[in-house]
């Protein structure tokens, strides 16, 4: 299994934020300003790991000209494991699903099967959580978009 970005992931991801708006104050993973365009190079993204066996790899965070705050990131999960426990937060966020089965626990209870080339769409403050449902570690790109500050 490539554990990279697929093409329809990344330009998927990438959309979202020529949706949101120009870039502008935005900042790549390593903090360097993407008032320029570039290339990002898979090997050189941050990788985090995380106490489950988990992954995480920051493609960018930063403010756009039009005053969104936008976190990109793809995540692996092994099977069995959630990222977190359900939250809330005011950030609006789309998962596209790249590999493996994954659960999206829904701000109504409901648990809902996602597999590759689904996305899930959260709204704002609405409580939300994912788990790996799969035998199989799964992979998964996070954009989330907000007016206000980044958490943390």
């Amino acid at each position: 299994m490539d554990n990279a970005l697929d093409r329809r992931g990344l330009f998927a991801a990438l959309g979202m934020i020529g949706m949101a708006g120009a870039f502008g104050k935005a900042e790549a993973a390593d903090g360097a300003s993407l008032t320029e365009s570039r290339v990002l190079k898979y090997a050189d993204l941050p990788l985090r790991k995380f106490d489950n066996g988990g992954e995480q790899r920051r493609v960018m965070a930063g403010t756009l000209a039009t005053g969104e705050f936008v976190e990109i990131h793809e995540t692996m999960l092994p099977a069995g494991e959630m990222p977190h426990p359900p939250h809330a937060h005011p950030n609006s966020e789309w998962l596209f699903i790249q590999t493996g089965s994954l659960e999206y626990i829904h701000s109504d209870g409901s648990h809902i099967p996602t597999g590759p080339g689904d996305i899930v769409f959260t709204a704002s403050n609405k409580t939300h959580g994912l788990k790996n449902i799969g035998a199989t570690p799964a992979t998964y790109i996070v954009v989330s978009v907000s007016k206000q500050l980044p958490e943390g």
